[in-house]
């Protein structure tokens, strides 16, 4: 058995620190209260109802908005009671709402929530909310929720505005064909991997054809895809990823697909922590070379390790600087990959491909060497099979 190299395996780069915790509450059936009958109180309240709430609303008098919540609730019921709240009417609920002007009423009925454990939030008034509402984006059962703290709601808005443009309304059509459909493919008897694979697919057809609502047909057809990959026995890949200036919002759309699908990620202490935030974080990350460290086996290392890992069936992404078209270790890389039999990809970096000069390793063409090959073509390298291979 071929023994692994001594790399330094350390613990992956830690979040940094998170304002808010993000959560997403499942409130069907269960009750939620709201005190104040303002337009802002009414919106709440349909927010409530539209997740399912059933919305008790207490509030001496009610604006035009919430009476015609009331009369036509988005999923949820909602009852107004024409009066003032009292501590009681907090038993059951999972979440109360305030909406006061006054910060003496805001704080009793905060620290009456605060008391009973119960959340709660006061409509424009974070010092008395234990959490807050986000600016959402809503292409249900795909929900994305934004938030600033509170420290800017207009620029929160105008995230969402952007985020709306970039999901098509018909995503919400392919997420719930997904939720109806992982019962099923989690029964199908397919491996971990093809179910995987399944839901890459399912995510690429979706991409490439939002407006279409998912049928039987799609499933039948993702299915069998993902199958035939099950059917084949489990094969690991390099890609060696150019990381160009280092800076990951100039990392390349491949780029970040590759590490997106990673099972294994080997990188040196010059790359970014922001980029390895694009990778799974259940991926495998290996600091496996330092800036001091000049010793000449090295390379030979750092490819047999990849080797190793890809021999195990891993998808593995060897992060570099700069571009690895231009570099000399990514040559003895590709080549031992090659000799090992091994499926390897190069992803150039983008400083070179915005330079326009030429992105094939040296002497390496159109190769197949003992089952491995490097494809290039125009600005990308790529493999069929390999980690970001388009599905």
């Amino acid at each position: 058995m071929q023994k692994r190299p001594q790399m330094s395996d350390p613990q992956p780069p830690r979040m940094a620190p998170l304002a808010r915790l993000p959560i997403f509450l499942s409130l069907a059936g269960k009750r939620a209260l709201v005190a104040g009958g303002s337009a802002a109180a009414a919106w709440k309240v349909e927010l409530l109802s539209a997740a399912g709430a059933e919305v008790d609303v207490y509030a001496p008098t009610s604006s035009e908005e919430l009476l015609a919540i009331a009369a036509q609730p988005p999923v949820g019921r909602v009852t107004i009671m024409p009066r003032d709240w009292e501590a009681a009417d907090f038993s059951g609920a999972a979440l109360v709402v305030g909406a006061f002007d006054d910060d003496r009423c805001a704080a009793r009925f905060a620290e009456t929530a605060r008391v009973l454990k119960i959340p709660f939030n006061v409509i424009d008034k974070p010092a008395f909310c234990s959490f807050a509402f986000g600016a959402i984006v809503n292409r249900s059962p795909l929900v994305v929720g934004i938030s600033t703290d509170g420290a800017a709601p207009v620029f929160a808005q105008t995230i969402r505005s952007r985020i709306e443009a970039l999901l098509p309304a018909g995503f919400a059509h392919w997420a719930e064909a997904a939720r109806i459909w992982r019962d099923t493919v989690k029964r199908s008897g397919l491996s971990f991997g093809a179910r995987r694979r399944f839901w890459q697919l399912l995510a690429a057809r979706a991409v490439n054809h939002p407006d279409r609502t998912p049928d039987s047909a799609d499933f039948d057809r993702l299915l069998s895809e993902a199958s035939s990959v099950a059917a084949a026995p489990e094969r690991g890949s390099v890609a060696l990823v150019g990381t160009g200036p280092g800076d990951p919002e100039l990392l390349t759309l491949r780029a970040a697909r590759a590490l997106r699908w990673a099972d294994v990620i080997l990188f040196d202490d010059a790359i970014s922590p922001d980029i390895l935030d694009f990778s799974r974080r259940e991926a495998k990350k290996m600091l496996v070379r330092t800036t001091n460290d000049d010793r000449s086996n090295h390379r030979q290392e750092i490819g047999a390790l990849a080797i190793i890992f890809a021999r195990a069936g891993k998808r593995v992404v060897r992060l570099m600087t700069g571009d690895p078209a231009s570099s000399h270790d990514a040559q003895q890389e590709i080549a031992a990959c090659h000799a090992a039999g091994i499926i390897v990809e190069m992803v150039p970096g983008v400083a070179t491909a915005a330079k326009g000069a030429p992105l094939r390793a040296q002497g390496a063409k159109a190769t197949k060497a003992t089952g491995a090959r490097v494809r290039q073509s125009g600005t990308r390298v790529s493999h069929k099979s390999g980690p970001s291979a388009s599905s």
